[in-house]
Formats: structure tokens, sequence, C-alpha cells
């Protein structure tokens, strides 16, 4: 199951926040990725702003990019927004990446 979650944030860090340069991972708006026994994925994440402009098309693109990998048929995505994202939430490499 580790190779499975590699994947599946392999294919989330080719997403990318459209006002920030940095992909959504390490920016620390995925809060949770769980897969299940029968490789149903659970994917909590949240935005930048409950306003953010790709609200709607930000969490499609996750699953849809998940979906593309093998063996996965499932995908149940939820928008979270507690805890409120931070910039504290992000990798040191996002936050060098941004100068912060």
């Amino acid at each position: 199951m580790t190779d499975l979650k590699d994947k599946i944030i392999t294919e989330i860090k080719k997403i990318y926040d459209p006002e920030i340069p940095v992909n959504i991972y390490e920016l620390g708006l995925i809060y949770k990725i769980e897969v299940s026994e029968k490789n149903d994925i659970l994917i909590e994440m949240t935005l930048t702003s409950p306003n953010c402009p790709v609200a709607e098309s930000l969490p499609n693109s996750v699953k849809e990019n998940i979906l593309k990998i093998n063996g996965i048929k499932n995908v149940d995505l939820k928008l979270v927004w507690d805890p409120p994202w931070t910039k504290e939430k992000m990798s040191e490499a996002a936050k060098l990446e941004l100068n912060l």
C-alpha cells in the first residue's frame, strides 16, 4: 500500500495552485491520503482560501489525476476547511521556492 500511496503523491505533485508556483502537495493543501484494502482512496484537502478561484476545478484535477493510476477505481475527495490552511503547512521546499 505504501507504493500506491507514493504513486498518489506523485500524481498530486503534478498539480499546481494557479496563483502560487508550487505544487499543492508541497503547499500543504493535502491533509489526508488513505488507501483501503480494495484500493479505494480517501483524500482530504483544503484550499488556500474558501474564496479560491479554483475551488471547483482544483479538487476535480486531484481526483482525475489519482484515477489515472492503474488499479484505482474510486476516489472519495473531501474538501475541508478545518483546520484552515496557513503558510506553516507548506513544506520546507515550498518555503524555499517562495523565498519565505
